[in-house]
């Protein structure tokens, strides 16, 4: 085998090795990914693949295999030095790194994007608590800029007026804090109890109120407002998928909301199968999607 052919198969490796990693661990992340075309969904793949090893290390395996708290952060400085050399070189040792490096470089994703996600993703071994200040670097870091990026996979090979990618930043950005804020509001007793975190800045868990859900709430269909009202001017290509995924938190929104406060303390709100599906089909009707194959899934870090 020639170094070029070499090279095709691995580059064909680690994007295969990404897939099986989101694919793994979030089975809901293949509904809205499967109305991208097969391309950008690849890319979006090695995206998220990157952020569930990173978040694997803080919150997940690392923990279980007894690496004291210096070791994986030593762990997570590598991960993130892997990262950064990758996006120079186009190479990476780690599968999954050079996979996002892959899309990155092809997209125009760069440190000024990873460099806050590793941020975040650190605090989260350093802060149990946030201020509000703290908290909304957490989110950009963590959440906005996969938006960002995810953003750019759909823009990748489209001009767009300077007018149209600022709405579009915002919009990518305030989906992926609307997500964030939801996961941590279903979320709020698992993180306090099991990782000892609480997110909410001025929120306490032991008396979390109905004031308080609705405050955060309303904080939430805020950001989901605006990107909602940015959606049409993605990239057709990209519409459908972007839709899915923001419905399918709306309506998690909507069950928050609907749930006593109490409740929300100990027990997690999920979205129903079915109902996951209708909202698929009436997304596919809403933007004349040919409808592909949605085969019921069990419930993953998604809605």
């Amino acid at each position: 085998m020639d170094r070029e052919s070499g090279l095709a198969l691995y580059n064909k490796v680690a994007v295969q090795t990404a897939s099986v990693v989101i694919g793994s661990y979030s089975t809901s992340f293949g509904l809205a990914s499967r109305l991208l075309d097969p391309g950008t969904r690849l890319q979006i793949e090695c995206i998220y693949a990157l952020v569930r090893l990173a978040d694997e290390i803080v919150d997940g395996v690392a923990a279980a295999a007894d690496l004291p708290p210096a070791e994986v952060a030593r762990v997570l400085d590598a991960l993130e030095a892997d990262t950064l050399q990758a996006l120079r070189t186009g190479y990476s040792v780690n599968l999954v790194v050079h996979a996002f490096a892959l899309t990155a470089r092809s997209t125009g994703i760069t440190e000024e994007l990873t460099v806050p996600f590793f941020r975040s993703m650190r605090a989260d071994l350093l802060r149990a608590e946030h201020t509000a200040e703290s908290f909304d670097d957490y989110v950009y870091g963590s959440a906005e800029v996969i938006g960002l990026m995810c953003l750019l996979c759909f823009l990748q090979g489209t001009e767009v007026s300077e007018d149209r990618a600022k709405r579009l930043r915002e919009g990518a950005q305030r989906l992926g804090a609307a997500f964030q804020k939801v996961n941590f509001l279903r979320d709020l007793a698992a993180d306090f109890d099991e990782l000892g975190r609480s997110y909410f800045p001025g929120i306490s868990v032991a008396s979390f109120s109905e004031a308080d859900k609705h405050r955060l709430l309303d904080d939430i269909d805020a950001d989901l407002l605006v990107s909602g009202a940015a959606i049409a001017e993605l990239p057709p290509s990209a519409r459908a998928a972007v839709a899915l995924a923001q419905e399918l938190f709306s309506e998690l929104s909507r069950r928050l909301r609907a749930t006593p406060a109490s409740e929300l303390r100990s027990t997690r709100i999920r979205v129903p199968n079915p109902v996951k599906l209708r909202i698929a089909a009436e997304v596919l009707l809403t933007h004349r999607v040919r409808r592909p194959a949605l085969r019921r899934t069990k419930a993953g870090r998604q809605p």
